[in-house]
């Protein structure tokens, strides 16, 4: 099918797949004429992709993993299973750092702000409370 075809198939944009196409992760055949040109088994890829995607995963992970997943089912599945939940539990944890770091800062945000109206924007604004909103944001501590 044409791209236009695998893209209503798929719900992904004729963009997407020209991306994915440029991240490896999909190879599409090519008819004589040069046009792309795809598969079911492709589109079916494609929908794996996006529900990925669509959780979260970076691309890289995806194209790392998506090959034992998907091409080779019954070689190394229990390996290739392990493997994969290590790095989405790697990837999850490394999510949760960066969202605790954000919760502190919308804390320290929260803080000059309630102060900021506390004081009814009239200076001086505490200074201390300044200087901790800015080092937080930074992650300073």
């Amino acid at each position: 099918m044409k791209i236009s075809e695998a893209s209503r198939a798929s719900g992904v944009s004729a963009r997407s797949l020209r991306h994915y196409e440029d991240e490896g992760l999909i190879v599409p055949g090519r008819c004589s004429n040069g046009f792309r040109d795809y598969c079911q088994s492709t589109v079916d890829r494609v929908l794996v992709i996006r529900s990925l995607l669509e959780s979260g995963l970076p691309v890289r992970l995806i194209r790392e993993v998506l090959p034992r997943l998907t091409d080779e089912p019954d070689v190394g599945a229990d390996a290739v299973c392990a493997e994969f939940l290590h790095e989405v539990e790697s990837y999850r944890d490394r999510l949760a750092a960066r969202i605790a770091v954000l919760s502190d800062q919308q804390a320290a945000l929260d803080a000059y702000l309630r102060e900021a109206h506390r004081t009814d924007l009239q200076p001086p604004l505490d200074l201390d409370v300044s200087v901790r909103v800015i080092r937080s944001m930074h992650g300073d501590q």
